[in-house]
């Protein structure tokens, strides 16, 4: 059994380590939830048959657990990253900080080791990686959004850091760099999962001796998007890949899952809209919620009733993305779905049936049972739509594994599919390593 914190790798070699612990004390029923989480005590052992489907989901997951403990970056100050420079943290989170961070450096290390003369940042955003990819660690970078909206926002924001840097070195004439400083190049575009995008594979510098050698990456594409990096990683150009997928409740099946010829001959391979979706939540987050029982578990209690009433009104209305309401647990619960119907675009002075309601509302801790249960099996539905990913590549003869890069308490979808079409053997290891 591994000791907690172990660099876990999957990929050509397979696991190096096991995943987190999981113990029984005797038959007080003491369970060790995984690295981090303390014993808890209860008053009867639990049955058999959900402690053998506890330990075969953490055995079965791809560990979450990168080679490093709480972030040291964090350790001074929790709002701002002690590794990024103060014009580099401006309108960015510190959970954005921490993404753009640890992949921009592994990308830069990926780049160095495949000759790679351009970065193409699919679904960029507001550019917050291309920005620190280009003007902070040197490469050139194109960025691929089909917002025009938040293109324009980069572009503002490219030019505010540009000044900040330039103010930065006149404060500080001591400090030198490297070269002349280049933004990222915008492109508005939309990405089709089925079909190659002639613009993202069109280089943006006279071409070297041997030719473009692109890096394609995405920090949370949405959905369909991660599939189609993987569709463009097959074009010659393309010689490295680093994804970190997102959505997965909006996968299109058949197209975006199964992608490889081996799940795709799995019995029971099928993956639902329910457990794509529950494969999205934060299951540190809830943990960390479920032990301090406040009241904010019954918000997906709310969230269920909430969908009775939408389906009552509009059945064919199923599952409608509700943006957060906040404080939702200071609310009567009649009070969240008269708020959450208009968030769906439905009359919020629907006649509400009160006792039903107030019935649904009794269930609360059912419902947070039957959350925790989702959420057990969520990893490994995960691991399931990831492995797929990395069979796919590996059985078109690329090289490909999944690293645990980021902090999952910082940011849940925290594995990188990364890929090459040459063998780099044991610099993989060096990728996913903290630099000094």
């Amino acid at each position: 059994m591994p000791g907690e914190g172990e660099v876990v790798r999957y990929g050509q070699e397979g696991p190096r380590a096991g995943g987190p612990r999981v113990s029984l004390s005797g038959c007080n029923g003491a369970i060790h939830w995984g690295p981090g989480l303390a014993y808890r005590r209860y008053r009867s052992v639990w049955p058999l048959t959900l402690l053998a489907l506890k330990s075969t989901a953490y055995a079965l997951a791809f560990t979450r657990t990168p080679g490093f403990q709480t972030p040291s970056e964090f350790l001074e100050n929790p709002s701002q990253s002690s590794r990024l420079t103060a014009p580099f943290r401006k309108h960015v989170r510190p959970k954005k900080q921490h993404e753009i961070r640890r992949l921009g450096e592994l990308v830069k290390k990926l780049s160095d080791l495949t000759g790679c003369t351009q970065v193409v940042d699919i679904g960029s955003g507001q550019g917050h990686l291309s920005r620190f990819m280009s003007l902070g660690l040197g490469l050139t970078v194109k960025s691929i959004e089909g917002d025009r909206r938040l293109v324009e926002r980069a572009q503002r924001l490219d030019r505010e850091l540009l000044q900040a840097l330039e103010k930065e070195e006149k404060r500080n004439p001591q400090v030198t760099r490297a070269g002349p400083r280049h933004s990222p190049h915008h492109v508005v575009r939309w990405v089709e999962p089925t079909a190659l995008c002639k613009e993202l594979l069109l280089p943006l510098e006279p071409l070297p001796p041997r030719g473009a050698r692109l890096l394609l990456t995405g920090l949370h594409a949405c959905g369909d998007l991660s599939v189609a990096l993987l569709r463009h990683f097959s074009c010659p150009e393309v010689v490295a890949l680093a994804s970190v997928g997102c959505c997965y409740m909006k996968l299109s099946e058949p197209g975006g899952y199964p992608l490889s010829q081996w799940v795709a001959g799995l019995r029971g391979s099928e993956l639902p809209y329910r457990l794509r979706e529950g494969a999205c939540h934060a299951l540190e987050d809830y943990a960390e919620r479920l032990q301090r029982a406040g009241p904010g578990l019954r918000t997906h209690c709310y969230r269920a009733a909430l969908e009775t009433v939408i389906r009552g009104a509009r059945p064919e209305l199923r599952r409608p993305g509700v943006q957060g309401i906040p404080r939702v647990h200071e609310l009567k619960i009649e009070e969240y779905v008269q708020r959450g119907l208009r968030r769906v675009g439905l009359d919020p002075q629907l006649p509400l049936n009160l006792a039903a309601l107030r019935a649904h509302q009794a269930q609360e801790n059912r419902v947070v049972a039957f959350f925790s249960l989702a959420l057990l099996l969520a990893p490994l539905v995960e691991t399931l739509i990831l492995l797929d990913r990395l069979l796919c590549l590996q059985e078109q003869g690329f090289h490909a594994e999944l690293l645990p890069i980021f902090s999952p308490e910082l940011s849940p979808r925290n594995l990188v599919l990364v890929a090459t079409k040459s063998p780099l053997g044991e610099a993989f290891s060096l990728l996913e390593t903290e630099d000094s």
